[in-house]
């Protein structure tokens, strides 16, 4: 009877650990079993992702055939093309103490730089940057822009002004970053207000002009000599510096490219005259589409719910304000097919809640453990306890996300490169033959904190550019970073528009 009890007991025992052991392996293979479908989700990021030399010199071509198409006619291409009758950039000849205001938010600046005649990385300048009250912002366009000339007026008022002593009417670079019908290089009406501003009696009317107008009401004796958006601001910093630059980029929050174009070849504007031959061509690229930019879920998703669908999707790939929201959605798709991530956050279903300079730490913490990785993952989206490899997941796919947005932003660099001959072809309409081709040393300027304060996206950007040109071409192009094209290019061209002779002009392209 003893012996079958404990027999007994030994099969009952044995059945339990049996089932012990079945539960904790079908645990085992249910967590092998998530971790597949996060590893699913992951490849099928990589692969819509996937920027090949191939792709992007698809893009390539696409871009220069929508510049032909934005310069040929209004509204012929995604790319607006917008003339901006800019054609005398400063060359660092220019001397002089100038003026600059940018206004392209809820605060503005203004500055006052000091010119030498020399060329200089590092110009001797002074900034304030002033907050515009909210009820300007929906008021009346005297208001705001008496507003504005008051500030400025005290700003000269501080400091001593040699120009002033010797009787020379102060002159101003207005930097307006605002949807502008361009008219002159010192005139432009007003398109649409954006950013929060809603002041109804601007619309249609001429930046400069209102601007012009509340500084003669106040007494101050200066003339706003050019209108400018910071794009532009930043092509002339660059050629002031370098005067190969041709062309300039801004990666930030935002994005946009403007480049040095031929009159002859903008057949919108027949019979448009520059003193030099060419002008300065605002793209506004953000709005860049082709069917060859490798498109995901994510993007799908993203630009439906942004507030200007089918629009834009050029900077929705490529720029600051949308990569840290791409990696959201991600995350939150494997969170909502796995448990990788612990309980459901609702913090991971607000949009934007991931910025981009975050997702740039997480892509660099080099910490064996990935601790900022974690770090960002607790205090931002409140996920906690996440192991090494969930860690290395995230940092993978920012890496993916990070990856073709520098790309595609360099092959969008070589488009407009392709398009004005500098890209070792024979331009739009050529293949890729490179033979008896006289290879000039070519400026792009570069601003924006995407390219000056991300370093992985700089690599990937730079790699891609030999890739898509070839190393031989590439040793020509030089990618230049520059910085306040809103301020000291505003008062660059103020400079180099002045109504003194105190500026040579520069006659090269």
């Amino acid at each position: 009877m003893g012996g079958k009890l404990v027999f007994g007991v030994a099969i009952g025992v044995a059945v339990a650990a049996c089932a012990v052991a079945a539960v904790v392996v079908g645990r085992r293979v249910e967590r092998r079993s998530k971790w597949k479908r996060v590893l699913r989700i992951l490849e099928e990021l990589e692969a819509a992702c996937d920027t090949p030399v191939k792709r992007l010199r698809q893009v390539v071509d696409a871009m220069a055939v929508e510049m032909h198409a934005g310069l040929a006619s209004e509204g012929g291409s995604k790319l607006k093309m917008i003339l901006t009758y800019v054609d005398n950039l400063p060359n660092g000849s220019e001397k002089g103490t100038f003026y600059a205001l940018d206004l392209g938010g809820t605060n503005f600046r203004v500055l006052r730089v000091h010119l030498g005649g020399q060329r200089s990385l590092s110009l001797k300048h002074d900034v304030e940057m002033q907050p515009i009250p909210q009820n300007l912002m929906t008021g009346t366009r005297e208001d705001l822009f008496d507003f504005i000339a008051s500030s400025l007026k005290e700003f000269v008022e501080k400091a001593n002004d040699p120009d002033q002593l010797a009787a020379r009417r102060r002159e101003l670079g207005f930097t307006f970053s605002f949807p502008v019908k361009q008219t002159s290089a010192s005139s432009g009406a007003l398109i649409k207000w954006t950013k929060g501003f809603s002041i109804e009696n601007m619309v249609g009317r001429d930046a400069a002009e209102s601007l012009q107008q509340a500084i003669d009401r106040i007494g101050l004796d200066m003339r706003v000599s050019v209108l400018i958006n910071d794009t532009v601001g930043t092509l002339a910093v660059g050629h002031y510096q370098d005067p190969d630059t041709v062309a300039a980029v801004i990666i930030g929050t935002g994005t946009n490219a403007c480049y040095l174009e031929r009159t002859d070849a903008i057949i919108k504007c027949q019979g448009i005259f520059t003193t030099f031959g060419r002008m300065a061509i605002n793209m506004e690229w953000g709005n860049f589409w082709s069917s060859h930019l490798p498109r995901t879920t994510y993007d799908v998703d993203l630009d439906a719910d942004s507030p200007n669908p089918n629009e834009q999707g050029f900077e929705k790939m490529i720029s600051g304000m949308y990569l840290g929201d791409i990696v959201r959605r991600v995350i939150l798709k494997i969170s909502q097919e796995s448990d990788v991530f612990g309980p459901a956050s609702t913090l991971l279903s607000m949009p934007f809640k991931l910025r981009t300079p975050l997702m740039a730490a997480m892509h660099e913490d080099s910490s064996l453990e990935l601790t900022e990785v974690a770090r960002i993952l607790e205090d931002i989206l409140e996920i906690t306890d996440i192991p090494l490899k969930v860690r290395k997941l995230v940092a993978k796919i920012c890496d993916i996300v990070t990856r073709r947005a520098a790309r595609l932003a360099a092959a969008g660099i070589v488009g407009i490169l392709k398009k004005i001959g500098r890209d070792g072809t024979s331009g739009i309409a050529g293949g890729r033959s490179r033979t008896n081709i006289k290879l000039k040393r070519t400026v792009v300027a570069i601003e924006g904190g995407l390219y000056t304060s991300y370093t992985m996206f700089r690599e990937y950007l730079h790699e891609a550019l030999v890739e898509i040109l070839g190393e031989e071409i590439a040793l020509h192009v030089i990618l230049k970073p520059t910085d306040d094209g809103s301020g000291i290019g505003a008062a660059l061209l103020a400079a180099s528009y002045s109504s003194y002779d105190t500026v040579s002009v520069d006659k090269s392209l």
